[in-house]
């Protein structure tokens, strides 16, 4: 090949490698330990996104002086935090999110069945109170990620009776910390498959009620993010910043919201499709009804 040759096959290859170059995938956020990518069964359960991780709102080894045995499971739906009892005055502390039902029961009761990938049926009460949410699931919901019980369930009992109380797994991460409108206890799904492992058929279920959870953790308080905290001056100061910085990311959200929208009408506005018929790409969304 002579030299001019070379040269123009190495011209003409240039925007080939420039195009290549520009697909480069960008690097994936790293992973919070415990709360990576999980292939269960055949389910692949997604990494917690660490914005949902923030402010205790984590799997935690802590010290802990309540009067249960260790092996017992205590839940304070008022703290929104579980606690699996340890030896030594120790305990392992999970985030999680409170619905209606889970504020209905106080008490103690047994881990009377345990599941994975649990099957879920919307009760006649929730049917009749929201059909527009669970008259469709009215014949059960088989286990899966869109499935409300997520990737565990722990099932309380009492008196040999089911109780209808769940500690149960979720895909909707956004939720863990927060009070819900539906469901019982939910735990990350990874929280999920770690309590589950940890726990027997049998194991004591320890419910607070509100006098105990103010005797044991202290006063609470609500975060900017939702997140139940001690009520201290320091989480005060806090949340005042967090609010500060969560309106500015609201400002910046909403100014890229509005750019993408004038693109997109700029787009149809070029191929002579009007602003009223330029229909927006609709994302499909699965809500979480347990």
């Amino acid at each position: 090949m002579s030299h001019s040759l070379a040269r123009i096959f190495a011209i003409l290859a240039l925007p080939l490698l420039a195009a290549c170059a520009g697909t480069a995938k960008q690097k994936a956020p790293e992973a919070v330990p415990g709360y990576e990518g999980v292939q269960d069964a055949e389910f692949f359960i997604e990494p917690v996104p660490a914005k949902y991780l923030q402010d205790g709102n984590i799997r935690t080894e802590v010290s802990y002086s309540g009067p249960e045995a260790p092996g017992t499971v205590v839940v304070d739906t008022f703290a929104r935090k579980l606690y699996l009892v340890g030896e030594g005055g120790t305990a392992t502390r999970y985030p999680i999110a409170v619905g209606r039902e889970g504020l209905a029961f106080r008490g103690s009761g047994v881990i009377g069945r345990k599941a994975e990938w649990p099957s879920w049926q919307p009760t006649a009460n929730m049917i009749r109170t929201r059909p527009d949410l669970y008259a469709a699931y009215a014949g059960g919901l088989p286990g899966g990620l869109q499935n409300p019980l997520g990737a565990r369930a722990l099932y309380l009992y009492r008196g040999g009776r089911d109780t209808m109380f769940r500690i149960h797994g979720t895909s909707d991460a956004a939720s863990v910390g927060h009070a819900t409108s539906a469901g019982c206890i939910r735990l990350f799904n990874q929280d999920a498959i770690d309590l589950y492992n940890r726990v027997p058929n049998g194991t004591r279920v320890k419910v607070r009620t509100e006098a105990e959870s103010l005797a044991i953790e202290g006063p609470q308080m609500l975060n900017a993010y939702g997140h139940m905290v001690p009520a201290t001056p320091e989480n005060e100061a806090k949340k005042a910043k967090q609010a500060e910085m969560l309106a500015k990311q609201e400002a910046r959200d909403k100014a890229a919201a509005e750019k993408a929208e004038k693109k997109r009408l700029a787009a149809c506005a070029r191929r002579g499709i009007p602003d009223a018929e330029c229909l927006p790409t609709q994302a499909v969304s699965v809500g979480t009804a347990g």
